[in-house]
């Protein structure tokens, strides 16, 4: 027997189309790259996607093309979300900060036909264009036409400028009723172990995580909210912001490219804005900013970190010296992203100021629709006692379980589980805390160190700005941990001051062996430490006398 219930396709273009008509007023901010402020609502932003999907048309963009982007946060890349998905074409976000080879490969690999590029990105266009000379037949710079960049481009392709095409195009269009489980979304991991693989995001996955960070124990937005997605669109759709304000109505603040401590303090302020999610590199730029200016966020808003472990002290001083309510999260491409949010349940009321700094430090709790399990090397289930750590594998309805290209399920185990990659333990409660990466972990004598640990206490000496943990190789132990720091601005790192901020904190076995002091660190674009080129770089440190 079925439910007597309407049946209605969950389609990432409901989201904007519920937007435009009930909250057809509240405002879209965008600093663009031109460097102004761009307003408009949801109701125009509406009608403007609707011209873009008719632009789509002229170029040839037909249903399940591959429609890619190099663009930083704003109102144009919010509109290709919506007119590339809601046509039934697919919106394909490529990272540009990664290796032009890595770029060229993406595009090329996922039949992407269009690229959309931000001027910013018109020196990398010229250099991947002619590898891509076989594939890509148009490319539109999102721009108006007085700041076109002047650029050679390969002949038989097409350069565009964006608003002549959205202008010259009418918003006509009716958004059509497609199969819920078709693609919306192509986004590529960032290739760190082999070639970089595409995870295809449907319709209904999308609007299903749309719903569940919406929650009030995820990001709990309201119609009331200014939110300020400083994570990239480029990468996992920017935690699915672009979608879940539409769904509830929520402003959006596109911080565009500048994302130094100044420029988000300032923008902060003057868009009042309430929630903003970032990386905790992110959110140190801006802590270090608000320490030596005096600046404070004047609306106390809402932080959501993730992408790696939050550092104690930028937790605590958030919290305790700046009265921000910093909520952890976890998440990663292959699921969509989010799948645990920081929020208490009952048996944390009352609960000490120590007791909820540490919990606070975990990873959080399974949204509904997500399930978790942490197993040992041998496939067993381990118990959610937080203590026995495992490897965390994951399941749910807007989890991956194939890559583009893949057959579907071929991702998963024999049981229907997607492995992460992720190290981590549970508590009874069901909070999870990653203690590594696969990959990062340190196994020394065939016991494990976390990586993550140490690197949390490093950070908390003064002097230093960012520490990095890896496995260096032991000619007696297999591997020991190697630490590398990098100074704040105008300190200078004594190593020898920063072992001993170890003690009483971890066992003696597992402090670093040597400590290397750095002018820079390797980030991926989306603020993460690069281990691999730090594990490429260091790996023979203590075995070469101190030679990198």
């Amino acid at each position: 027997m079925h439910g007597l219930m309407q049946y209605h396709p969950l389609l990432v273009s409901s989201l904007l189309k519920h937007a435009a008509r009930y909250h057809g007023n509240t405002e879209i901010v965008s600093k663009r790259v031109e460097g102004d402020i761009h307003r408009y609502t949801y109701a125009e932003a509406e009608r403007r996607t609707k011209r873009l999907v008719r632009a789509l048309q002229r170029l040839g963009v037909k249903e399940s093309d591959r429609v890619a982007t190099l663009a930083w946060n704003g109102y144009r890349h919010f509109e290709i979300y919506y007119a590339a998905s809601g046509m039934g074409a697919v919106v394909h976000t490529v990272n540009p900060r990664l290796h032009e080879s890595d770029i060229s490969y993406i595009i090329n690999h996922a039949g992407s036909t269009p690229v959309f590029a931000d001027i910013t990105f018109a020196p990398l266009i010229e250099k991947i264009a002619p590898g891509l000379a076989g594939q890509v037949r148009d490319y539109v710079f999102m721009s108006d036409e007085a700041n076109m960049p002047p650029l050679e481009l390969p002949g038989g392709v097409r350069v565009h400028c964006y608003e002549s095409l959205v202008a010259e195009s009418v918003e006509d269009y009716e958004w059509p009723l497609l199969d819920e489980g078709s693609a919306s979304g192509l986004c590529y991991t960032s290739g760190t172990t082999g070639r970089p693989k595409g995870v295809v995001y449907s319709h209904r996955s999308t609007v299903l995580h749309a719903y569940a960070v919406s929650t009030a124990d995820a990001f709990g937005l309201r119609a009331i909210d200014r939110v300020m997605p400083i994570v990239p669109m480029f990468h996992v759709n920017a935690w699915g912001v672009p979608y879940a304000a539409p769904l509830n109505g929520a402003a959006i603040v596109f911080p565009g490219r500048h994302l130094d401590g100044a420029s988000l303090a300032s923008l902060f302020n003057a868009e009042r804005v309430t929630m903003a999610l970032g990386v905790p590199t992110v959110w140190m730029g801006l802590l270090q900013h608000m320490q030596r200016t005096g600046e404070r966020l004047e609306t106390k808003p809402r932080i959501l970190t993730g992408g790696s472990a939050c550092p104690p002290m930028l937790l605590e001083t958030f919290t305790k010296e700046y009265g921000l309510k910093v909520c952890h999260a976890w998440g990663m491409t292959e699921i969509s992203p989010v799948g645990t949010c920081d929020a208490p349940k009952p048996a944390h009321l009352g609960e000490s100021p120590e007791a909820e700094m540490r919990r606070k430090l975990k990873q959080g709790r399974a949204l509904a629709g997500i399930d978790l399990k942490i197993v040992s090397d041998a496939g067993e289930e381990l118990p959610w006692d937080g203590k026995a750590f495992g490897d965390l594998k994951v399941r749910g309805s807007w989890v991956a379980s194939g890559y583009f290209g893949g057959q579907p399920g071929s991702a998963l185990d024999e049981e229907g589980w997607f492995t992460t990659g992720d190290v981590c333990t549970i508590d009874p409660e069901g909070y999870m805390q990653i203690t590594d990466r696969s990959k990062d972990v340190v196994k020394s004598g065939g016991e494990w160190i976390s990586s993550i640990q140490l690197e949390n206490i490093a950070v908390s000496h003064p002097d230093v700005a960012e520490a990095a943990v890896i496995a260096a190789r032991h000619p007696k132990w297999d591997e020991r941990p190697l630490l590398i720091l990098l100074p704040k601005p105008g300190h200078t790192v004594n190593p020898q001051a920063v072992l001993k901020v170890y003690e009483g904190k971890v066992s003696k076995w597992w402090l670093p062996d040597a400590v290397v002091v750095v002018a820079e660190m390797p980030h991926t674009a989306t603020g993460k430490l690069q281990k691999s080129v730090l594990r490429e770089r260091y790996r023979d440190y203590l075995t070469s006398g101190g030679c990198s």
